[in-house]
């Protein structure tokens, strides 16, 4: 386990359930720092890592994971750090203190994503604790769901979710959801035929699920649709697998998630959006499939751009009640993603 060193303030934040005596870190601590790696990731690549320094956690992206042939420019890595960057502020906040967060905080460091200081104490709200107990259930659904529609007021507060954290969610209509899905097959069948996208899938999927703690189990794989209309990423192809094919809800809910700007903080605010939704959908009871393949091929994701506001699509979600629960994929342990307080090997 990675130690701290540098300043602790003395504010509470030295003794046994912050730190040990010894530096390392404390129960809530490692609780906080638990929620944070639960975060969903592109392929479970889990891109990120955390140095300790007292009061401060600086999170990293770590290129060393990220998605060459898809993600070549490191939004769906940084996007997937945003969620663990939420869901550590979040633990914290349930932990009754309060997190104070910088985005890309230094021009030096262009992969230090986000700078965490725990700030004072304070009274855990109600609303923080729900969603942070949410978190460990919260599991990427890829089979069939009810055929039912969301309620009216649960998308409104899956659309406050989004505002909540700088992004615009918009609820797909059944012209615009033929559109989004006739893109997003489109997509999967160009990614198809190209032998570096099978390959880069292949690397992170696993179809027996022994010995690693990353990438997509087979059982988290999920069946084809019977007449391909919901156009699912085949995880099965990277191993010339045979996948199941079975019958899902014939209008799929999808909403898509904008940002005002497209660098690497809007990224990290998406995916703080992304995890905020997603926490407050499986608070109600629902399960979401993300749809990114049309989001890889930037020809096809500039389509969807709002050209009135200047806004870009981050996620495309499928939403719904899950009629089979979805299993947890593995996460690595802690001592793989802690760095030393002065170790800078990523910065290179």
């Amino acid at each position: 386990m990675a130690t701290t060193r540098g300043p602790v303030k003395a504010d509470g934040m030295r003794g046994p359930s912050w730190y040990e005596p010894d530096g390392t870190p404390g129960p809530a601590l490692l609780e906080c720092l638990r929620a944070a790696v639960a975060a969903p990731s592109i392929h479970n690549t889990q891109p990120w890592r955390f140095r300790l320094r007292g009061d401060i956690i600086d999170v990293f992206a770590d290129r060393r994971r990220q998605l060459t042939t898809i993600d070549s420019h490191g939004r769906e890595m940084f996007v997937s750090v945003g969620a663990a960057v939420f869901n550590l502020r979040l633990a914290l906040r349930a932990q009754g203190r309060d997190p104070r967060v910088r985005l890309v905080p230094d021009p030096a460091e262009p992969d230090m994503a986000a700078r965490v200081t725990i700030d004072r104490a304070s009274p855990a709200p109600r609303s923080a604790k729900v969603l942070a107990e949410a978190i460990g259930r919260r599991h990427t659904n890829r089979r069939p769901f009810a055929d039912k529609p969301l309620p009216y007021g649960t998308m409104e507060e899956l659309t406050g979710a989004a505002t909540a954290e700088h992004a615009t969610l918009l609820p797909v209509d059944p012209a615009l959801r033929a559109g989004v899905l006739s893109l997003t097959r489109t997509a999967e069948n160009r990614m198809r035929t190209d032998p570096r996208y099978r390959a880069e899938l292949a690397a992170w999927t696993t179809p027996g699920g022994i010995g690693r703690r990353d990438g997509v189990p087979r059982q988290a794989f999920g069946p084809r649709d019977t007449d391909s209309a919901l156009p699912l990423r085949d995880f099965a192809l990277g191993h010339g697998t045979p996948t199941a094919t079975v019958a899902f809800e014939p209008e799929p809910t999808l909403i898509l998630l904008f940002t005002a700007g497209d660098a690497p903080a809007d990224w990290l605010r998406a995916g703080a959006a992304l995890q905020r939704v997603l926490l407050t959908a499986t608070v109600r009871g629902l399960a979401a499939t993300p749809l990114s393949q049309l989001l890889e091929v930037p020809k096809l994701r500039a389509l969807l751009a709002d050209s009135a506001t200047g806004q870009v699509v981050q996620t495309v979600l499928r939403i719904g009640y899950p009629t089979t629960p979805a299993l947890p994929t593995p996460r690595r342990p802690l001592a793989e993603v802690l760095l030393p307080a002065a170790d800078d090997t990523l910065r290179t």
